[in-house]
């Protein structure tokens, strides 16, 4: 025989989380950073609850785990607190050792209830940029914008007539009705199960559905993600560039060029961003004349450099999109949908971050 197998284990084992841990594992940078930008908004947590007392579970610890559900694409709450039982990096990036109790899916509500009537997500979110400015890795100096849609958590079953007339007609038992030759609106009906949600399509030809809109500003240098907003789907595009570039300034980014598709081919968003300084390197569209976007400026090589560069952004998307879970968002509502953009986009700036460093050491 090859071998005998013991089936009775030891009594004890004396070994700790960290060194089960390779030395050169990915998330050794990323879990630094992370604990550098907790500890700078520490006040901010302890203030979470400040009438009820510091919880059992520091919210810390919740906030890494929601980065540790970006990184390894959990699907829920409840699945990532079952994997916590015996995954042990999951353990060592938490900081739980082998005897500590676990997680359970209603600390994660819990904690949300309380983000949503805060700015924390974002102030985290701010701090991970921080970081990235600190290193010199983020500049002031030409950025991109653009969006995209995210699904909703709602069906066509939900999408129904504002006023509650409308008239009966045959199902399918299955909730789904007839709605042939009827004509379906934002304007008349509303979803029953996530109201903020409207219905958009990304194109000509292309399915209608329940979604939120995504409007993310990344540097063109580093490819990081700057500001992310999540909007009402029917919102314009330059209108959401508009709200991301008034929160740039006020964390004292001023962008010397701005890089768009042709849906910020708007002469109202042109002349904003002239106002404030901006080249508008944003495609044109043909025989359409706005001032300041004309052959003066499309004919210089910052407005080529920055038409290549600003398809990194669709990076950021298909990231958050297919690891970060935000290709559809499990949450009701745009204030938790944008708490959760919040923690994906800080999970993928941490990973770039951290890559970064590691190739700034490495030259």
């Amino acid at each position: 025989m090859r071998g005998e197998v013991d089936p009775q284990s030891s009594m004890f084992h004396y070994f700790s989380v960290e060194s089960r841990i390779p030395a050169d594992h990915p998330l050794r940078p990323v879990k630094k950073l992370a604990d550098s930008a907790l500890s700078a908004i520490s006040a901010e947590l302890d203030g979470l609850y400040a009438k009820g007392g510091r919880p059992s579970i520091p919210p810390e610890r919740l906030l890494k785990a929601q980065l540790l559900i970006a990184f390894y694409s959990v699907r829920s709450d409840r699945q990532f607190c079952e994997q916590l039982d015996y995954n042990l990096l999951f353990r060592w990036f938490l900081d739980l050792d082998l005897e500590s109790g676990g997680l359970d899916q209603s600390n994660f509500s819990r904690l949300r209830e309380r983000l949503v009537e805060t700015d924390i997500a974002r102030r985290f979110f701010d701090e991970v940029v921080r970081l990235a400015r600190k290193d010199k890795l983020l500049s002031s100096d030409h950025f991109t914008v653009d969006g995209t849609l995210i699904d909703a958590w709602a069906s066509f079953k939900s999408f129904k007539r504002k006023d509650d007339n409308e008239p009966p007609k045959p199902g399918d038992g299955t909730g789904m009705v007839d709605f042939k030759g009827e004509k379906r609106s934002n304007a008349t009906h509303q979803s029953t199960t996530d109201p903020d949600a409207k219905l958009m399509r990304k194109g000509n030809g292309q399915p209608a559905k329940l979604s939120y809109g995504g409007h993310a500003l990344m540097e063109n240098r580093s490819g990081l993600c700057v500001d992310l907003l999540i909007t009402d789907a029917t919102m314009a595009e330059h209108k959401a560039a508009r709200q991301l570039l008034t929160r740039a300034r006020r964390r004292r980014i001023h962008p010397k060029t701005l890089g768009a598709d042709k849906g910020y081919h708007v002469k109202d968003f042109v002349q904003h961003l002239r106002e404030h300084k901006i080249k508008p390197h944003i495609a044109r569209i043909e025989g359409r004349k706005t001032p300041g976007l004309d052959g003066r400026t499309t004919c210089t090589e910052g407005y080529k450099v920055s038409q290549r560069k600003r398809k990194r952004v669709e990076e950021i998307f298909g990231w958050l999109k297919t690891v970060g879970g935000m290709r559809k968002t499990r949450f009701i509502g745009e204030a938790r949908t944008q708490i959760a953009a919040y923690l994906s986009a800080a999970a993928y700036n941490l990973l770039r971050i951290a890559k970064l460093q590691d190739v700034g050491n490495a030259a």
